[in-house]
């Protein structure tokens, strides 16, 4: 009689041995019983709760071919250890004639289906449950659930027991400034498929060794995805999701929790992005999401983002209309294109609009009064930073005092002879602490902060003159391309003995304003200049508002 030898043991944490044991012990009953042992299956780090593993089903293959004549293993739950699969492996191997015979249970009838099936579903859930609940008990200490999240290392310690700790992280410095910039890039208006063409251009390698848009902006429901895990904002979120068994395809499937059932615990240590920087990009998520109209279709070309500097923003100073693209590089008005209804038919350069606009800008930005607005509120800020800096040093002083006297209190109850294992651990905490006091006492200095700055004017002129260069750069385009386009609401084009007037509206516009006398304001060709709302804006003067260059 022929008989076949299954062997099978679960993870990667058991032995490989395991299946040298197993077929040892299916020989001594295959012998004992005058058999022939024939083939051997096996899988090796494979759960018994899926019927997916390649011994498994090729050992049904060759008993459909009547390869042998009986299956041995050590136990049925080797076999399968689902109660649908058992049955059916049973009813497959009934059917060809072949008796199943196993070195723990003997010949398997229908019996053992029922209550070893049983058994060891409920051994499955048994342990589902021990491994759940072992799991939070890590999360809850703000260690690690499993797997390394990007921008961390994992830190391996040896214990006071001499055990290796597990689930310890810490922040990896040059992936957290890839993560940083990621949110940066975002939040500027960068699309997460640019940021990942930039990120593999530059060879930056990613969590799974290139740069994907689904790795970068994932799925905010569910929390995945560079932009959306909160361990970034010293938070850690755990059991968001439960993962369900396909009984068709016997893969895995994600079902979101309720959030009451979340685990969340505040790790500040871990913590990489800055709250403004987070919401920032929360805020620019919402808006990008929320282009559904009521009856629930999203307006075509809503989410499309801007390839040029203005664009979007310009409209017809004529017919209100807007001004969009008439060739490679021209603008022109789209209603008297389309529709015909307009008579401006002036067409103006990209190029010449986008350095009209930023000439104009640099020129009004140099104006006295904006220097001196600029270096009062530069001052202010100054002072705020050199103010807080200094109580940060105090308190550090504090602080550094009582780590001073509990380490003299821990060596004098060592030095009569109070030593305890736990006593070293404390001891070396301490001096840690000590030592990172120490450095934060010596990086700052003692002296009363400056109250005025030297070149404040020269610092400013500098940055409005490199306006243009920092469009123009890479590293910084994103940046000064969102922070303009964020200061501006519309761009009117409005024709005027055949070219161009240019007018800008918006905050940036009541900025410029402030730098304008009171004798231009009052001449009627600067009436655009004068501010047209009632609601007050700190530091700028009004809001909107129009400006003419």
């Amino acid at each position: 009689m022929r008989a076949a030898i299954y062997a099978r043991y679960s993870t990667d944490l058991q032995s490989d041995a395991s299946i040298e044991d197993q077929h040892r012990l299916c020989r001594r009953l295959i012998d004992g019983n005058g058999w022939q042992a024939t083939q051997t299956y096996s899988d090796r780090g494979l759960s018994g709760a899926s019927h997916l593993r390649p011994g498994y089903q090729q050992l049904l293959e060759d008993a459909r071919l009547n390869q042998f004549d009986a299956v041995v293993a050590e136990g049925l739950d080797r076999i399968s250890r689902d109660q649908e699969h058992i049955a059916a492996f049973f009813k497959q191997m009934r059917f060809q004639g072949i008796p199943i015979v196993t070195v723990a249970e003997g010949e398997i009838s229908e019996l053992h289906i029922g209550l070893k099936g049983t058994m060891s579903s409920l051994f499955l859930k048994d342990l589902a449950q021990k491994t759940h609940r072992g799991l939070e008990g890590r999360v809850r200490k703000g260690k690690s659930a499993g797997g390394i999240t990007y921008g961390y290392d994992v830190v391996r310690d040896i214990g006071a027991n001499g055990s290796i700790t597990t689930g310890d992280r810490r922040i990896n410095e040059d992936q957290s400034e890839v993560v940083r910039r990621i949110f940066r890039d975002y939040s500027h208006g960068l699309s997460p498929r640019a940021i990942a063409a930039n990120l593999n251009e530059e060879g930056i390698p990613g969590p799974r060794g290139t740069w994907g848009a689904s790795t970068i902006y994932g799925n905010h429901q569910r929390g995945t995805g560079i932009l959306n895990n909160e361990l970034y904002l010293g938070r850690l979120v755990w059991n968001r999701q439960r993962f369900l068994k396909d009984p068709n395809s016997g893969r895995r499937q994600a079902r979101p929790n309720p959030p009451e059932e979340w685990v969340i615990e505040d790790v500040p240590d871990l913590r990489i992005v800055t709250d403004d920087l987070w919401h920032s990009v929360k805020k620019r998520q919402e808006q990008t999401r929320n282009t559904a109209i009521s009856d629930g279709i999203r307006k075509l070309g809503r989410t499309k983002r801007a390839r040029h500097l203005f664009s979007g923003m310009l409209t017809c100073g004529c017919c209100g209309g807007g001004v969009i693209q008439v060739g490679k590089h021209y603008y022109g008005c789209s209603t008297q294109r389309n529709k015909g209804t307009c008579d401006n038919r002036l067409t103006i350069k990209r190029s010449e609009l986008e350095d009209r606009v930023l000439s104009g800008l640099k020129e009004q930005l140099l104006h006295p009064d904006l220097i001196a607005e600029f270096a009062k509120a530069y001052q202010e800020e100054y002072n705020r930073l050199a103010g807080s800096i200094q109580q940060e040093r105090g308190k550090a002083e504090r602080d550094l005092a009582q780590v001073e006297s509990k380490i003299a209190n821990l060596i004098d109850a060592i030095t009569d002879g109070m030593f305890h294992s736990s006593m070293k651990e404390k001891l070396t905490a301490l001096e840690a602490r000590k030592s990172e006091l120490q450095d934060t006492i010596n990086s700052t200095s003692d002296a009363p902060p400056v109250m005025l700055h030297p070149g404040l004017s020269d610092v400013y002129r500098e940055q409005v003159t490199n306006l243009t260069t920092a469009l123009r750069d890479p590293s910084s385009q994103a940046e000064a391309t969102s922070i303009i386009r964020g200061l501006l609401t519309e761009i009117r084009l409005v024709p005027e003995d055949g070219e161009y007037t240019i007018e800008l509206v918006g905050e940036l516009a009541g900025l410029l304003a402030l730098g304008a006398s009171q004798n231009e304001q009052s001449r009627p060709e600067a009436a655009c200049s004068t501010l047209c709302s009632t609601q007050v804006v700190a530091g700028a003067g009004f809001e909107p508002a129009t400006f003419r260059l």
